[in-house]
């Protein structure tokens, strides 16, 4: 099965067929604990990262808190 085309802030990205965001954001090297994702314009609740599977077009905003001060 070819990979999936997707775009992740604003650049386009290939994931494996079956891949979900929980799985991007490892690919990512971004612990989930920290992070926003807009997926198609709704954000996505952190609890859905791990069941929803990504699919050809996904448009996917990804923001990684950071501490500090």
């Amino acid at each position: 099965m070819p990979a999936l085309e997707i775009i992740v802030n604003g650049a386009p990205r290939t994931v494996a067929p079956g891949a979900t965001v929980a799985d991007l954001l490892a690919d990512l090297g971004i612990a989930r604990g920290r992070v926003a994702v807009e997926r198609n314009g709704a954000v996505l609740p952190r609890a859905e990262h791990g069941r929803c599977a990504l699919v050809a077009g996904d448009r996917l905003e990804v923001v990684a808190f950071a501490g500090g001060g």
